[in-house]
């Protein structure tokens, strides 16, 4: 069982950063892939990034390409999003989840385990 619990979601005007956290309890294997995605009110939750848990191998929406980046830390369980140059379409919900099986990491149907979300506003 894993629990992932999401932090460092606020208020920023646009062009502005920020960095989003997502540790986990409990073991996260090596096959194991961590993602981001996000959700607009009215909107389909979206992939936005997504890396593996032992290369550390990333995969980006072309929406948030050279503006965010995701990142792990293994010793501390915890992977980030680094967001940056933020627009006010970046307004959304964004949650981390964890894939333990096959499957494209860009569907969150292949996703077992999510966060409860931390909401991300971006003021124009």
């Amino acid at each position: 069982q894993v629990q992932l619990v999401e932090s460092g979601g606020g208020l920023v005007q646009a062009g502005g950063s920020l960095r989003l956290s997502c540790t986990a309890s409990g073991r996260l294997f090596l096959y194991y892939t961590l993602g981001w995605f996000r959700q607009a009110p009215g909107k389909e939750r979206e992939f936005v990034a997504a890396i593996s848990w032992s290369a550390g191998n990333t995969d980006s929406a072309d929406s948030v390409k050279g503006r965010f980046a995701i990142s792990r830390d293994i010793s501390k369980n915890t992977v980030y999003l680094q967001m940056n140059s933020l627009k006010p379409e970046d307004t959304a919900v964004y949650y981390c989840a964890a894939r333990t099986s096959g499957g494209s990491s860009r569907s969150r149907w292949n996703y077992d385990y999510w966060g409860q979300g931390t909401q991300v506003t971006v003021s124009s």
